[in-house]
């Protein structure tokens, strides 16, 4: 059965709140909520999903450069005591404080680990489509699975022609989220072309109404394969992003 999940970023306790009750009260159709951890940010995934619980599912991202090899991972306990069974595992950027400590592994290295010490999570890593060539993507993904994901989220796409191409580099029965998001500015527009390197159709326009249309295209795509959607609502009121949708 299709899952739908809306990314909440955790700015603070009290607005995580606020969103969370929102999209109680005006999207019926999301039974999960995925935050990601963002080092400019205090408040962590984990201890922010555990704002989610029990009203939703809750997937907390994790960095894999934040984490000590050596030294007990510190999120698990929260995990076991909210009932959090669900990971998204990234390498990570560096952080813009360059102060921070962080460490030479990457995605691969925390899922193998996570798998030793914690095989009662069910983990997924990233699907980029921007970052690589397709082949060298295909490789990741494979590498991934090989060390204990189960499942893919996506970087927001744009076009339903790139996600069929890359639905086919997934084996079957692997879970997949795939995932949208607002763009409403032509300097966002720009900024996803220019840093991100991703592909828009020529229809494309940063409008809120083009932004729902896509986000209902791309759940009808997932409730036909059988896998997920997830929608990141970036300077919109996720009410108005997704009411009617979802």
């Amino acid at each position: 059965m299709t899952r739908v999940s809306v990314e909440l970023v955790p700015r603070s306790r009290s607005g995580l709140r606020a969103e969370i009750a929102q999209v109680v009260a005006a999207l019926p159709g999301v039974d999960t909520v995925n935050i990601p951890d963002l080092t400019r940010y205090s408040l962590r995934s984990w201890l922010g999903c555990a704002f989610a619980r029990p009203a939703y599912r809750a997937v907390p991202h994790l960095r894999a450069v934040d984490f000590n090899p050596r030294e007990p991972l510190p999120f698990l306990g929260t995990l076991d005591q909210y009932g959090i069974t669900e990971v998204l595992v990234v390498t990570g950027d560096a952080p813009a404080d360059m102060s921070a400590r962080v460490y030479d592994q990457d995605a691969v290295d925390l899922i193998r680990r996570l798998r030793r010490e914690a095989p009662h999570l069910t983990m997924y890593a990233g699907l980029d489509p921007y970052r690589q060539s397709f082949a060298r993507e295909r490789d990741y993904l494979e590498r991934k699975l090989d060390a204990g994901a189960a499942g893919f989220f996506t970087q927001p796409f744009f076009d339903l022609r790139v996600m069929d191409a890359y639905s086919d580099l997934i084996p079957d029965g692997t879970q997949v989220w795939w995932g949208a998001t607002s763009i409403l500015t032509e300097s966002s527009l720009n900024y996803w072309r220019a840093r991100n390197h991703a592909v828009f159709p020529r229809s494309f326009a940063p409008t809120l109404e083009c932004n729902r249309a896509f986000a209902a295209d791309l759940l009808t795509f997932a409730r036909e394969r059988g896998q997920h959607a997830y929608f990141m609502p970036v300077k919109v009121d996720v009410q108005a992003y997704l009411e009617g949708i979802l």
